[in-house]
């Protein structure tokens, strides 16, 4: 399917705003997304997808369901300019760049955030507003903006990285204010996260007077400064003498406070505010989301269809790890190689697998392969690239995620249902998965085994200590039980219908007041 092919509508009832997911990028939040768009065949989608740039996406990883009327794209990267071409001097206008001066200042503000600068500033990116992309690339108030906070603030030598580095950062802002413009019209706007999503999520509810839904999956500003923190794109030249171990680089910590207002407008914006579980209710609440517009609605998985898997499974429990997700670095995939290293000089029988895309980060899946070969794992140690998870999970004995962050893994619930137990790092709702959230669920018993971030020694352990008959059966029973109680697909749906119905029975223009508040309680499942 091309450009060309997708499908395009005059109107639809929600517009979904995805970065960086469905339908060009496979996993767990792409998943969701296809799930949610089939559970409701008679809601009309319009879908934005924002991506890098074009070059960084092959072929659509899913189909389009009948019911996405609109499916739009556009490049954040793609375009940074006129390049080599003339363009005539330009003054700026000053009153939007001195707001520019404000809300710069306030990105290092450690107190309570006020969004009316940032608010008033993003009305005046709108087309005919006064802070045009022109003046931003080329008039003399954007060239002394920029000089002065690079002379202010940035200890690293490089101001043509600096330069770059701010307007990689902020162009994106401008396309997006276009595309808030364009949009074809819609009732209702559901971001599945905060970033650039939720800022065009943002504006489109208060240009529009729409109801914004927003329903994070993992917390974006936490898993931006994992990206920040390990980016090797973000250049620090300073040597060795200029460096202060204890200080991130000012181009970092940048980045950081950008996502994080971004974060707080489309959290001043949502309504309702959905997390998948309670630790992340409460970071949204810690990163400025109002409480009263919180909750949590847990994902969920097919049950009936996943169930019947368990009776292709054979009678002895195969000691096969795998690690079904994409080969980046957040999902720490060199710690699970390591932990196999280490289970193979005990247990030379077990096999590891990878089950997932390479292509999203080249670099690091091929850094991934040589770590294996370096080990001597050999054919102990597959990568099998993309699996269907029918297929793949009758012959698993353990789902593992070394993971260092993740939200509500739909994985681990896929291999409960499919009869198959978890290893996991103990990030996000994992411990809640395994060992259950409140009295009622821990009585369920373990559903297989949590170990530390990074630590291949003790993942190798537990799953030695896992693939023990006795262990391995309690976890299935346990993993079963669970996710047949609190994580089955038509309770979500349930959720998400109530809240769709809310947001779409709203007028076109509703007061704050009337946005439509969640339909579940701020604690448990």
């Amino acid at each position: 399917m091309t450009q060309d092919d997708f499908p395009k509508a005059t109107e639809a009832d929600v517009a979904l705003l995805l970065e960086g997911t469905f339908p060009y990028v496979s996993g767990g939040v792409s998943s969701w997304v296809n799930q949610i768009i089939r559970a409701f065949p008679d809601v009309r989608f319009a879908i934005v997808f924002l991506g890098s740039r074009r070059s960084d996406y092959g072929k659509p990883r899913y189909a389009l369901p009948d019911n996405v009327v609109h499916l739009e794209c556009h490049y954040m990267h793609d375009d940074l300019g006129h390049h080599g071409v003339e363009v005539a001097p330009r003054k700026g206008a000053i009153e939007a760049f001195a707001r520019v001066v404000a809300l710069h200042e306030a990105f290092k503000d450690k107190g309570t955030p006020d969004l009316s600068t940032f608010e008033k500033l993003a009305r005046e990116l709108m087309p005919g507003g006064s802070l045009t992309q022109e003046d931003f690339l080329h008039s003399e108030e954007a060239w002394g903006f920029i000089t002065s906070n690079y002379r202010r603030f940035c200890s690293d030598p490089s101001f043509v990285d600096y330069f770059w580095t701010v307007r990689i950062m902020h162009l994106p802002l401008w396309m997006l204010a276009r595309v808030a413009q364009n949009l074809i019209p819609v009732r209702a706007l559901h971001t599945v996260s905060t970033g650039y999503a939720g800022f065009l999520g943002a504006l489109l509810a208060r240009s529009r007077g729409l109801p914004l839904i927003l329903s994070e999956h993992g917390i974006y500003t936490k898993e931006r400064k994992i990206d920040l923190y390990q980016s090797e794109w973000i250049r620090d030249n300073r040597n060795v003498f200029q460096k202060d171990s204890t200080e991130l680089s000012y181009f970092r910590t940048m980045w950081i406070h950008f996502f994080e207002w971004l974060g707080r407008m489309c959290y001043d914006a949502a309504d309702p505010i959905i997390a998948l579980y309670e630790n992340n209710r409460l970071r949204q609440v810690a990163d400025g989301a109002p409480a009263e517009r919180t909750c949590n609605i847990p994902n969920g998985v097919a049950i009936q269809r996943l169930s019947a898997l368990r009776s292709q499974r054979s009678e002895k429990i195969p000691p096969v790890l795998c690690l079904i997700g994409r080969v980046v670095p957040i999902k720490d995939v060199k710690t699970f190689i390591r932990a196999m290293r280490i289970l193979l000089n005990r247990m030379p029988e077990a096999e590891g697998w990878i089950a997932g895309p390479e292509d999203e980060d080249p670099g690091y899946a091929r850094e991934c392969r040589e770590l294996a070969e370096s080990l001597g794992l050999g054919d102990r140690f597959k990568f099998l690239g993309f699996q269907k998870i029918d297929e793949l999970m009758p012959k698993i004995g353990i789902v593992v995620l070394s993971s260092i962050s993740e939200a509500l893994p739909l994985v681990i619930l896929e291999g409960y249902a499919a009869g198959v137990p978890t290893l996991s790092t103990d990030v996000g709702s994992c411990r809640q998965l395994v060992y259950g959230l409140d009295e009622e669920d821990q009585a369920l018993g373990a559903a297989g085994r949590v170990v530390g971030i990074a630590d291949p020694q003790a993942f190798a352990e537990a799953a030695i200590d896992l693939l023990e008959p006795d262990n391995w059966y309690s976890a299935q029973a346990a993993g079963i039980a669970r996710v047949e109680k609190y994580y089955a697909d038509y309770m979500m749906f349930d959720r998400y219908r109530a809240v769709y119905d809310k947001a779409l029975s709203q007028p076109a223009a509703p007061p704050a007041s009337a946005m439509p508040r969640c339909p579940m309680h701020q604690g448990g499942h």
